[in-house]
């Protein structure tokens, strides 16, 4: 295993999302390769602080039973007048109680006044701005980045944009949106950096106002902790764009991503 895919499995390994022969590869890697292993602690450290550090409140119920729900099917109901005491069976899975513990810790927690995917996107972004290898694979273009995502996620993601003068592609990296896989790609506008996440939409909790138009899709622009984020949907894919640029910037970038410039 070479660090560019090490690097790639460093979160699934600490959410223990990895097993078998390839956690065993991972951890030799790791047990060789100083570089990794500053990666992975200066990482952790950055989870720490997002999820410690920052003011925070609980989140909407609505949300929390919504991906609960998602995760591991209808909830059993109550009786009436009785307080539930049981757990699903599939609380006994490892695997299961790995991914619930990453979702459970999105649930309840999430920077004071921010609503979560506004949270998520900038919490997301701020890890490509301190990653010392915010890019996996180099651009030599988007027909060089997108098929470096073949096999690295369970979706391909779609976008338009190749890159130009104005927005040139540094490259793509895999991420983590919420609770699942996400493509990044990386921009410049000027001396700022543009983070671009594609995931997968469904089981989100997506802003009922959408006014932003986005090519034929519509969005939203919102702003937290200094940084703009610009969400859309398109079919069955996510896509978050977050950056300090003027918000024109943001959404004439929008615009070429989503085909409609």
């Amino acid at each position: 295993m070479d660090c560019t895919e090490a690097r790639n499995h460093l979160l699934d390994r600490r959410r223990g999302a990895l097993t078998g022969e390839l956690r065993a590869r991972a951890n030799s890697h790791l047990a060789e390769c100083e570089a990794c292993r500053r990666e992975d602690a200066a990482d952790r450290e950055l989870s720490l602080a997002l999820q410690d550090r920052l003011p925070k409140r609980r989140a909407p119920e609505a949300l929390r039973r919504s991906i609960e729900t998602r995760l591991v099917g209808q909830p059993p109901r109550a009786a009436a007048g009785t307080r539930r005491t049981r757990r699903a069976p599939l609380f006994a899975s490892a695997a299961f109680g790995a991914s619930f513990a990453v979702a459970a810790a999105f649930l309840l927690w999430m920077p004071h006044g921010s609503d979560p995917m506004l949270a998520e996107a900038v919490n997301d972004h701020l890890r490509v701005l301190y990653s010392d290898h915010p890019v996996e694979v180099e651009s030599g273009g988007i027909h060089q980045v997108k098929p470096w995502f073949a096999g690295r996620l369970d979706f391909a993601p779609v976008i338009a944009f190749s890159g130009d003068d104005e927005f040139p592609l540094q490259g793509g990296a895999v991420a983590y949106f919420v609770d699942r896989k996400a493509a990044t790609f990386i921009f410049k506008r000027r001396l700022h950096v543009i983070t671009l996440f594609v995931f997968r939409a469904e089981g989100l909790q997506w802003p009922a106002l959408a006014t932003h138009p986005v090519g034929d899709a519509r969005g939203t622009l919102e702003t937290s902790r200094g940084f703009h984020v610009l969400m859309w949907k398109k079919g069955d894919l996510g896509y978050a764009l977050v950056s300090d640029v003027d918000p024109t910037d943001l959404q004439t970038l929008a615009v070429k991503v989503a085909g409609g410039a």
